[in-house]
């Protein structure tokens, strides 16, 4: 794949201070951020704007060094931070890449659920229910809507073995997701991150979770083929993406029988 290596000519970048001093907003006291942070956002800027899509080689280090009059190691240690973040992908030998939903990786970066005994499989997926509704007072708060705006409903059971293991309930603004509809949630056979980066331009790049323990209510229960009572980690999760916009307000019941929630900590 080729890289990009030059501005287009409609795009314009800010001054980029030598000393390291982000440029004052009028009516404000001047803000200072380290040189490489001013090229971070630069960068930051470009994965939202598409101008590198997910997947997609971005320019060497020389190359935007040179685009931002900066130092190769300025840029060097702006990515550093921006693969600190998942945000790009480095690949030995062949360059940095915009990272993607699409790659086995990042499907566990957002379900840290785990098996107790060998590898993480990717999950099979049963959607049950897929409708438009009209957004409920907390689910607006956390996506940053008005009460009462579209919203994307979405309920499904992840099962792995063969064993159902997650019911997910999941709101999306509904102005961000119109056209995703049960069938094509059931037709794509990829992960679903991977669906809304592709066809509605919506990468995720951060969550917060909250998660407690709690018993399966009969509605759970008759989902996960489970005894009313059965013990379950409840994990409410916003997903944001670029601009820290949420996304996605995501509640799902983990069965732990044979699976563990895993982090880690640094």
């Amino acid at each position: 794949m080729t890289s990009m290596t030059a501005v287009p000519p409609h795009v314009t970048h800010p001054p980029v201070s030598a000393a390291g001093a982000s440029p004052a907003v009028p009516g404000n006291s001047p803000t200072f951020s380290p040189l490489y942070q001013q090229i971070k956002a630069l960068i930051t800027q470009s994965l939202q704007s598409g101008e590198w899509k997910p997947g997609e080689l971005i320019p060497s280090e020389v190359e935007l060094a040179a685009r931002f009059k900066v130092s190769q190691g300025t840029v060097r240690k702006a990515i550093d931070e921006l693969s600190a973040e998942n945000l790009v992908v480095r690949r030995q030998g062949k360059g940095t890449f915009v990272a993607t939903h699409h790659e086995a990786r990042a499907q566990f970066r957002f379900l840290r659920l785990m098996p107790d005994e060998g590898e993480p499989q990717p999950a099979e997926n049963r959607v049950l229910d897929v409708k438009r509704l009209r957004a409920p007072a907390e689910v607006a708060r956390l996506l940053d809507l008005r009460t009462g705006d579209p919203v994307i409903f979405i309920k499904r059971v992840q099962s792995f073995d063969g064993i159902a293991t997650i019911l997910d309930e999941l709101w999306l603004p509904g102005a961000l997701f119109k056209g995703l509809t049960t069938e094509r949630l059931v037709e794509y056979k990829g992960p679903m991150y991977g669906l809304f980066e592709t066809e509605f331009g919506t990468s995720m790049i951060r969550a917060t979770e909250r998660i407690r323990a709690v018993s399966a209510d009969a509605a759970a229960a008759e989902a996960l083929g489970i005894a009313a009572g059965t013990p379950l980690l409840s994990v409410e999760r916003v997903s944001y993406t670029y601009g820290d916009r949420p996304v996605e307000v995501r509640r799902g019941l983990y069965l732990t029988a044979r699976h563990h929630y895993e982090n880690e900590l640094s």
